[in-house]
């Protein structure tokens, strides 16, 4: 089950493309059909080798200058015990975070700093700050929006 904690979250890792460049395996970009995916349709590239990204914006780039949004994928996927800021994707990714969480043998928890757009269709989410598990953005949104209140009142910013 995907599981999401808004706002401050102590040992989350914030900062995913700086952890990413600097912890990542090859074998996380060269096999995986998984990673071959969200490269060629979020970043619109094609995988060379382990290092190699053939970009058609940006030509052939290395691995480290992916996407912010899919270096946190491929964090999630590859490191589902740490808990990561999913705010640096885009509703893009949103999909890919779900379907991550049906892969895995395992809950998966993320750290969210903004309302993501999981779509139109039915899910399974569990707000980790109240507890609430919700199937549907009709569902999510109002908690959400609830624990980002709260979080911004927490810290000043109401």
């Amino acid at each position: 089950m995907l599981k999401i904690i808004y706002g401050n979250c102590p040992g989350a890792i914030f900062n995913t493309s700086l952890y990413f460049n600097n912890s990542y395996l090859d074998s996380w970009i060269t096999e995986s059909d998984f990673a071959r995916k969200v490269i060629k349709r979020i970043d619109r590239a094609d995988i060379l080798s382990a290092q190699a990204i053939d970009s058609k914006a940006l030509g052939v780039i290395p691995v480290t200058q992916l996407s912010g949004g899919v270096k946190t994928l491929l964090l999630i996927l590859n490191e589902p015990e740490k808990i990561f800021n999913a705010s640096t994707c885009g509703n893009n990714c949103a999909k890919y975070i779900l379907e991550i969480a049906k892969l895995l043998d395992r809950d998966v928890t993320i750290n969210l700093h903004h309302i993501m757009d999981f779509g139109d269709g039915k899910f399974t989410i569990c707000i980790e700050n109240t507890g609430t598990v919700v199937h549907s953005m009709k569902e999510l949104l109002p908690p959400s929006l609830d624990c980002i209140r709260q979080e911004a009142h927490v810290e000043g910013k109401l």
